[in-house]
This record gives C-alpha cells, sequence and structure tokens, in this order.
C-alpha cells in the first residue's frame, strides 16, 4: 500500500512520542505483575506495540524525506524506526511461542533490549527535534484520529490472537502475563534461570544454614516444622511459567515480623527483596518441589515460593529472613544485579 505524504509529520511523531514510552511502561508492568487483573496488561501492552506499528508507515515516510533532503538527524529517525520494528517483530514471535534464540540472546532479551534503546534513542531525537503540543492537537479531529488508531491497533490485536488459537500454536494459551507454560509438574525439565549476573550455587548441605531473624536452622532443623506441600505458579520474567508442586515451611511458623514493617530475604548470592511484613502467611520456605529435594539450579537447599508474585521474588539459596523496619516499597522494582 502505498503511504501519501504526510502533510503533517509533526502529529504523527507527537503520537509515536506517547505511545513509545507507553509501549515501554505496560510492557514492564505485564512483566512485574503475578495476579490477574480485569483487563491483562499484556493484552494492553500487545494494544499499545500495534498501534506504533500502525503509524510506522506514515513514520516511515518522514524518514524518507529526511533522508531525501540528507539531513543528519534522519540516520537517528532511520535507527529509530528498525528498532522499533525490530522490538515488534520479536514480540510477535515470541507470541507465537517461539523458544529458540537469535544469536547468543533470547528472543525476550532482544525485544526488551531493543525497546529500551528504542526508548532512550526517542529522547535523544527528541530533545533535538523537540514536538511541541498545541491547542489545536487537543481537538475534536485528532480525537477521532486517536480513537481510529486505537480501533485498528485492538483489531490487530484481535486478529493476532484469534490465528494463534485458529493455528493451534502455543501462543494462544499464553498467561495474563503473557508467559508461555514450560515443564508444569515435570520440574526435572523445568527452565532454570537466575536474575542476571547470579550463578547457580552449589551448597553443602550439612554446612549449609539460614538465619532466621538470627538465629541460625540446619534442613534437619526445618524438616521438623509442620510441612505444607502448595500448588504455586512460578512465572518468569524470561516469559515463562511453570505450575508446581512446592514443599516446605509458611514463614509465620519460622518469624515473628512484630512491629516491623518488612521481610527481608537474602541470598548466598547476596541477591535479595524485601516483602511486606502482612505477606508472611502467604510464604513459604520450601526445600522440595515435585516430592524431590531443589536441584541447585532451582535453589537447594531452600529457596522462597511466594504466590502471586513474580519469578524474580522466589529468591533461591535463601541464607538470611530478617524482620525489618524499612518499608518493603524502598528498593528498586526490579533488582539491580
Amino acid at each position: 500500500m502505498k503511504v501519501p505524504k504526510p502533510k503533517n509529520g509533526r502529529r504523527t511523531n507527537l503520537a509515536l512520542l506517547a505511545l513509545l514510552p507507553l509501549a515501554v511502561f505496560t510492557g514492564l508492568f505485564a512483566n512485574t505483575i503475578g495476579t490477574a487483573w480485569s483487563i491483562p496488561p499484556a493484552a494492553v501492552h500487545g494494544t499499545v506495540a500495534l498501534a506504533v506499528l500502525v503509524l510506522s508507515p506514515w513514520k516511515s515516510a518522514i524518514v524518507r524525506r529526511g533522508l531525501a533532503k540528507r539531513r543528519k538527524s534522519s540516520v537517528v529517525s532511520l535507527v529509530l524506526l528498525l528498532l522499533v520494528l525490530t522490538t515488534l517483530g520479536t514480540g510477535l514471535l515470541h507470541a507465537t511461542g517461539f523458544h529458540g534464540k537469535l544469536g547468543p540472546l533470547t528472543v525476550m532479551q532482544v525485544h526488551i533490549g531493543g525497546a529500551l534503546i528504542a526508548l532512550v534513542l526517542a529522547y535523544v531525537h527528541y530533545r533535538s527535534h523537540p514536538v511541541r503540543l498545541h491547542k489545536v492537537d487537543l481537538g475534536r479531529r485528532t480525537f477521532l484520529r486517536t480513537t481510529g488508531v486505537s480501533a485498528v491497533a485492538a483489531a490487530a490485536w484481535l486478529s493476532v490472537e484469534g490465528g494463534l488459537d485458529l493455528l493451534g500454536l502455543s501462543g494462544g494459551e499464553r498467561r495474563f502475563t503473557g508467559s508461555h507454560e514450560r515443564s508444569s509438574f515435570d520440574p526435572t525439565h523445568m527452565p532454570v534461570t537466575s536474575w542476571l549476573d547470579d550463578k547457580v550455587q552449589h551448597i553443602d548441605a550439612a554446612a549449609w544454614r539460614v538465619a532466621i531473624a538470627g538465629r541460625p536452622h540446619s534442613l534437619e532443623e526445618l524438616s521438623l516444622h509442620p510441612q505444607d506441600d502448595l500448588t504455586a505458579v512460578l512465572d518468569c520474567t524470561s516469559a515463562w511459567y511453570s505450575e508446581q508442586v512446592w514443599t516446605g515451611v509458611r514463614l509465620d511458623r519460622l518469624l515473628d515480623v512484630g512491629d516491623h514493617r518488612s521481610i527481608s530475604v537474602t541470598s548466598a548470592t547476596g541477591y535479595g527483596r524485601r516483602f511486606p511484613a502482612h505477606d508472611l502467611k502467604n510464604m513459604w520456605l520450601v526445600t522440595h518441589v515435585g516430592g524431590e529435594p531443589l536441584s541447585a539450579g532451582h535453589g537447594f537447599p531452600a529457596r522462597i515460593v511466594a504466590p502471586g508474585r513474580r519469578g524474580f521474588w522466589w529468591v533461591k539459596w535463601v541464607v538470611a529472613i530478617d524482620p525489618s523496619s524499612v518499608p518493603w516499597w524502598l528498593q528498586l522494582p526490579f533488582p539491580a544485579t
């Protein structure tokens, strides 16, 4: 389809200036939540991303005009356009259920990395070419255009989802977070992933201790506490989820938070997360999965299971659990390392 020369590229740029950060924000949000919403954040993210795709022909026309005039900034626009298309392409590839790699990186790593680089590049680009919001941009015509683009994007998202179901692709059964099911009730084949630079720890069970409010506990001591079997979904930010039967001790049987505001959990690697104090009854220190001891890759000797929270909260190789007076939210949304 031949795209007519845009009469006002400013409005296209203005729309993309709003959509790109929104696409990144909704993507990160969908990659953070662990409980279902009435409208799945992954669906909102997909619709916003497809709205960017709807506008890409007009943006490409703007880029071609700039290249024809040999503007130096047009090269930045071209790279930005390619990054956005790469991000959209890998997002659609992930939706189909593709689990392979693109070179050394997973599809999701390329998708997230491309989006973040594109956002930075968009900021640099728009800093050198500011797009001003005019009073006329808030008028009826803009509203109708926005509604039209939103309707086309929503229809495109529904078509993609319907196509996945029709073709029987695994993407049609994605969780509300956008994650694909992997090896549920088969812990032997459940993927092993760690946060960024964390390496799998091989810990001597006899020497291991977990300090709970400063008091060391061995594996044998933990086994003396009442054990629960719970079925919970580990939903990893690597875009897979796995439902397993975990066995361990609920934390309120091990720890009294008193008037403290949070619970600090630390791994043998130094990795840690801080949980709200009221989560104590919905957290387990588990030692088994599927009736067998945890493997090293899955957190042996003990890890946290926190139903309703994403995988980066499920701290592995736990060595310390402490009540804390620091609010749980006083930490980065995602761990830095």
